[in-house]
């Protein structure tokens, strides 16, 4: 894709969705860094659906920690990898309250010193709370980056790295939740939906699936 077919997607994806967010549901920003740590290789739906019992249980760092890991286990227990899960957002809880006085950090290298936080997980919750413009690359972002040829790379990294060289500045703080959210619902990993695709003609895929939606 050209920088100005880079520019016009992100014009229509920002004309039809001013204002996106992401699909975790929380209350806090601990809340959201638990559901982020907790939703990976999971559905946004399928963490809803846990932390909705959760977080009444466990609102804060303190309850959280106090719940424990055998507690954490059985309210995600519906969530993929949850042992482990369980075992992170206990000791993630407890750091918070010995390192950080029971408050989300918003350094990247503060937060990928927690227990279950790696780059992506930094930057959802950096994008998230504070605005800031960087890009976490999951699955979904990762298949429209290359896909469209908007950031072809072979590896996550390499995606990131090309989207914050090729998105305009002024797209690039809500520029993940537009990706995720056209991955996830439109440029799909099996049978792609081109003919709800507002960016179809920017797209360099050779292999659209249907045709265009008459208006």
């Amino acid at each position: 894709m050209t920088k100005a077919e880079v520019r016009e997607a992100f014009r229509r994806w920002q004309a039809a969705n001013p204002a996106p967010v992401t699909e975790l549901e929380y209350a806090t920003p601990f809340q959201l860094l638990v559901a982020v740590v907790l939703s990976a290789q999971a559905t946004d739906k399928g963490v809803n659906l846990a932390t909705r019992s959760l977080f009444p249980a466990a609102p804060t760092p303190e309850a959280m920690a106090t719940l424990g890991e055998a507690g954490i286990s059985d309210y995600i227990k519906t969530i993929g990898l949850f042992r482990n899960k369980a075992k992170n957002v206990a000791q993630l809880s407890r750091q918070l309250l010995e390192r950080h006085a029971g408050e989300v950090p918003r350094s990247r290298e503060a937060l990928e010193a927690l227990p279950g936080v790696g780059r992506k997980t930094a930057n959802v919750v950096l994008n998230a709370l504070w605005r800031e413009p960087v890009m976490a690359v999951d699955t979904h972002i990762f298949r429209v980056g290359n896909r469209m040829g908007l950031a072809p790379g072979k590896d996550v990294r390499a995606v990131e790295d090309a989207l914050m060289r090729r998105i305009p500045k002024d797209y690039l703080v809500d520029a993940h939740h537009w990706l995720i959210l056209h991955g996830r619902y439109i440029c799909t990993a099996r049978s792609p939906k081109c003919g709800q695709c507002s960016v179809r003609d920017l797209c360099q895929s050779t292999d659209k699936t249907d045709h265009p939606t008459q208006s």
